[in-house]
């Protein structure tokens, strides 16, 4: 049993080490407002979606205050569009996602996950017209977030829709040029989707979820940097025992405040996400983490054992102290979201190729990387394929959250604000990929997708 003196023993890890709970997000199962019309459609979603969510913000505040612990941000998951919009028969599901962004207002969540589609195997007729209304939805509404699971495991690599999704990317570009491309950062291209994620971009309701249920996403990279502060010199063992321990306790808020969040709203607990998410404040940064641990800087050789080690350990430490951790649980390294990888790459230790080898250790992939806008799409699909394969052949998930931003040169700093933060213009290749990319067809399963 969780006490609330659990909580209080964690003050100075809230006042001092930025701990938060980084989201609650509630994951809505929308298979019900199924209708051939359009506009019912439309409208079922909307009131499902407040029937459920409308006292989320409210909730999520009042837990805040009587323990103490920020919870930072209030999300909605949903399942994906196109599945809710298939009978409709629309060739534009752009009037879904301006729906999915007013229910989101009427809320006051600041995001709402699930405009997308699951493509490793193939796509649906309603999965194409998902896909190619992306560029039109992210640019018309705020709250929105979209994903496209290209890959899995099992099934192996959808080049056909990789190749599809860097021409997406590059409209979603121009349209939303005027904020930087901004709608690229509200899009991720996904091998192995998680059904349960609570953290934005990606999230959405999958099949096996329940009808709703609470997840939370905890984090707190300044509590592990200020932990590993007492040990400098020590072995590598007790490292990981102290990430571990420092891991369990922070576990132990998020499951506290799940528990609370869906006893509060009459709706079930899903799962514990513990997910060292850094911000662009300062003290709050996965890099710093890693250069604690012994790299100078991060980036240089020794980055990826480093973070290797701390991805482990966090996830070791998140499973004893909850019997529900899902999510992606461990270490998400988003550039422009990080104080410290920023400075990495302003100071030129940090590249894009061991950015792409560090996600072969850790949670996530390429997430919040800003690129040249005349980077060519071939390119930008040739690097979600070489994620794709990382997750893949690790049976692990990845992701690319890539931004070609319009008129942008290498080395240039692009603002977005809030949790966003800012993105530094970094050096991709200019081709050499297109008669990879123009093969298309299906990149088959490994030999570790089949397991029966």
């Amino acid at each position: 049993m969780i006490s609330k003196h659990e909580v209080l023993d964690t003050i100075k890890m809230i006042e001092t080490e930025n701990l938060d709970v980084r989201t609650i997000t509630m994951g809505i199962s929308l298979r019900d407002c199924i209708s051939a019309d359009a506009q019912v459609c439309c409208s079922n979603i909307k009131k499902k979606i407040y029937a459920y969510a409308k006292d989320l913000v409210r909730v999520g505040d009042e837990i805040a205050q009587e323990y103490g612990v920020p919870v930072v941000n209030k999300r909605i998951s949903v399942t994906p569009i196109a599945e809710i919009a298939a009978p409709c028969g629309l060739s534009d599901y752009t009037v879904f996602a301006k729906a999915l962004d007013e229910a989101a207002a009427d809320t006051g969540v600041n995001f709402i996950g699930g405009f997308g589609a699951l493509v490793h195997k193939g796509e649906t007729k309603s999965d194409t017209v998902l896909l190619s209304s992306l560029p039109s939805a992210l640019s018309s509404t705020k709250r929105v977030c979209a994903f496209v699971n290209v890959a899995s495991t099992r099934t192996g690599i959808n080049m056909d829709a990789v190749a599809k999704m860097g021409r997406i990317i590059k409209e979603t570009a121009e349209l939303t040029r005027e904020d930087g491309a901004v709608g690229c950062a509200k899009l991720v291209v996904f091998a192995n989707a998680i059904e349960d994620n609570p953290f934005m971009a990606g999230a959405f309701c999958g099949a096996g979820e329940p009808e709703c249920a609470v997840n939370v996403g905890v984090s707190g990279p300044g509590v592990i940097k200020a932990a590993l502060e007492k040990v400098q010199g020590k072995s590598f063992d007790i490292v990981a025992d102290t990430i571990k321990k420092t891991a369990f306790r922070v576990t132990r808020v998020g499951q506290l405040v799940a528990k609370e969040a869906s006893e509060r709203l009459g709706v079930g607990f899903g799962i514990v996400d513990l997910s060292l998410a850094p911000t662009p404040a300062v003290g709050d940064s996965v890099a710093r983490i890693l250069e604690e641990i012994g790299v100078d800087i991060c980036g240089v050789h020794g980055t990826t054992a480093a973070l290797a080690l701390l991805n482990d350990a966090v996830k070791k430490g998140g499973m004893m102290a909850s019997s529900h951790v899902g999510g992606l649980s461990g270490a998400f390294i988003p550039v422009s979201e990080d104080e410290g990888m920023m400075e990495a790459v302003a100071k030129g230790a940090l590249s894009l190729d061991k950015l792409e080898a560090m996600t072969a250790v850790c949670s996530v992939g390429l997430d919040m990387v800003a690129v040249p806008g005349d980077t060519p799409a071939a390119v930008l699909s040739a690097i979600i394929a070489d994620e794709a394969s990382i997750g893949v052949v690790n049976s692990k998930t990845t992701g690319v959250r890539i931004i070609p931003v319009p008129d942008a040169k290498v080395g240039q700093r692009v603002e977005y604000g809030g949790l966003l933060g800012s993105a530094i213009v970094m050096e991709t290749g200019t081709g050499g990929c297109e008669r990879l990319i123009g093969r298309g067809g299906r990149i088959p399963a490994p030999v570790a997708g089949v397991r029966n």
